[in-house]
């Protein structure tokens, strides 16, 4: 089976990537094996409790939830890097290293970068 990787690098809320990559996330998942890769800002995603009613935005959070068959992949370092690992976290992620991050990017399909 085919698989994709959507790679997402900027934070959550101020552009419509995350919006974007979660959603073409969630309408392949019927059609391949997918995972959502969370890099650089992209962590910020990870963040439960997000409220994001003042911008008027849709909480991007319970996407991960109506979709609970993706795979969400989180680069650990960017974590660190954010000092984010104190923070309560969604609960359907899974935390990659560098080297377990790239590998899986790496053997995808296809990558998409938002």
């Amino acid at each position: 089976m085919k698989s994709v990787f959507y790679l997402l690098d900027t934070a959550p809320y101020g552009s419509e990537n995350a919006f974007g990559a979660l959603n073409a996330a969630a309408v392949s998942l019927n059609e391949m094996d997918v995972t959502l890769g969370l890099y650089g800002d992209g962590v910020y995603l990870t963040i439960a409790g997000q409220d994001s009613r003042k911008l008027g935005l849709p909480n991007l959070e319970d996407i991960f939830y109506a979709y609970g068959e993706l795979r969400v992949l989180v680069h650990e370092p960017s974590l660190v890097d954010r000092n984010l690992l104190g923070q309560a976290l969604i609960e359907t992620i899974e935390l990659a290293d560098e080297e377990d991050f790239f590998e899986v990017m790496e053997s995808s399909t296809y990558v998409i970068a938002f």
